[in-house]
């Protein structure tokens, strides 16, 4: 594979694994090793940051637990506990090449509310022009409902696209994806993710390693729609960032492809987590999928969920397939009102209303 340009903007996601020889004991020259080469990236031009897991595991180290807590309040005290030795390896880790990091904890709502995205953006950009590294994770103490393993690839995936970066780098314990039903060899390159190509990500016998390779293919896909390149990688490889950024690539790249989605698009399409649902019929997909139109009440069959107007929604077909993700003009009360019906017997039900469009083309992204 031809070398890619030097990223002007990278991030990295590190997964436990890399991190740690075992529950709680850290890995401390693999993580040095790694701080060298992030830190010649740095000096050779590019913007890194950082997102790694690891937090919950050296809790449970430190606790003398051996396998992870089932309790939910347990998991979060080995991530309160964890957190603050995480940062600490980091910062050591840093030290001999002069570099400072910064810890930025999100949770899924920091992501969503369009006000708080937008301040995670600007504050990620403001310690880039400080020349520190940020170290993200999730906020694994008050965000209950996202503390399982694999998340920080979604989480890695999200983040690229916040700071528009121009790759992204995976490393875990995987080498790559694996061709099981196939060559058995690792693909080098995947020109577009298909359901072949998912199929791949389910078909191994390791638990451990299906799980995570699902996730590093659904952060892949949402990376790539942001026009990022992705990187899936063994992070035990020696000098493996250097390696993957002059062509030596031991795993697997995913090329972007098409133009990417523009930044608030990519937040309707990515962040959200719709509560609401409008129903459209056969004719109305088309209309949405290929010719990039705006939905009007006429293609709308009916609505699931309770949402307001100006919140997130999913559009879905027949069949129940999810077609797109959008802003809904209206409340779901008022969707199943005018659904079905034509423009003109719309406009007496809603005369102040400017605009008729259920969902509007510039508030819609097809998935």
């Amino acid at each position: 594979m031809p070398a890619p340009a030097l990223p002007r903007r990278v991030v990295v996601k590190l997964g436990t694994g890399v991190l740690t020889r075992g529950i709680g004991e850290l890995n401390t020259e693999r993580v040095a090793a790694l701080a060298a080469d992030l830190a010649d990236l740095r000096a050779a031009g590019s913007e890194v940051i950082v997102v790694s897991s690891g937090a919950v595991g050296l809790g449970m180290g430190r606790l003398g637990l051996k396998k992870k807590p089932a309790e939910v309040s347990r998991k979060q005290a080995c991530a309160a506990i964890g957190q603050s030795l995480l940062m600490q390896t980091w910062q050591r880790a840093f030290d001999p090449q002069g570099l400072a990091v910064a810890q930025v904890l999100l949770t899924h709502e920091d992501l969503r509310s369009r006000a708080r995205h937008l301040g995670v953006k600007a504050c990620l950009e403001e310690l880039i022009r400080y020349g520190v590294v940020p170290v993200i994770n999730e906020n694994d103490t008050v965000n209950a409902a996202e503390i399982k393993f694999g998340d920080n690839d979604t989480l890695s995936a999200l983040v690229a696209g916040l700071v528009d970066a121009d790759q992204l780098v995976i490393l875990s314990t995987a080498p790559g994806l694996i061709d099981l039903k196939g060559s058995g060899l690792i693909l080098p390159v995947v020109e577009k993710i298909t359901a072949e190509i998912e199929a791949m990500a389910g078909g191994t016998t390791d638990v451990t390693a299906t799980g995570g390779m699902i996730s590093k293919i659904t952060a892949a896909k949402i990376a790539l729609r942001s026009g990022c390149g992705v990187f899936i990688a063994s992070g035990a490889e020696p000098s493996i960032l250097a390696r993957l950024f002059r062509g030596d690539n031991p795993g697997t790249y995913f090329v972007p492809a098409g133009a990417p989605l523009e930044s608030r698009k990519r937040w309707i399409a990515h962040y959200q987590r719709p509560t609401g649902h409008i129903l459209i019929n056969a004719c109305a997909v088309p209309v949405l999928r290929d010719q990039g139109r705006s939905l009007l009440a006429v293609g709308v069959t009916g609505v699931r969920g309770r949402f307001n107007a100006g919140e997130i929604v999913n559009i879905i077909g027949p069949d129940d397939v999810l077609v797109a993700r959008g802003e809904s003009a209206f409340s779901d009360a008022e969707v199943a009102q005018i659904s079905g019906l034509p423009s003109e017997q719309v406009r007496p039900l809603f005369p102040a209303r400017k605009r008729l469009e259920v969902v509007h083309r510039d508030n819609l992204v097809v998935l």
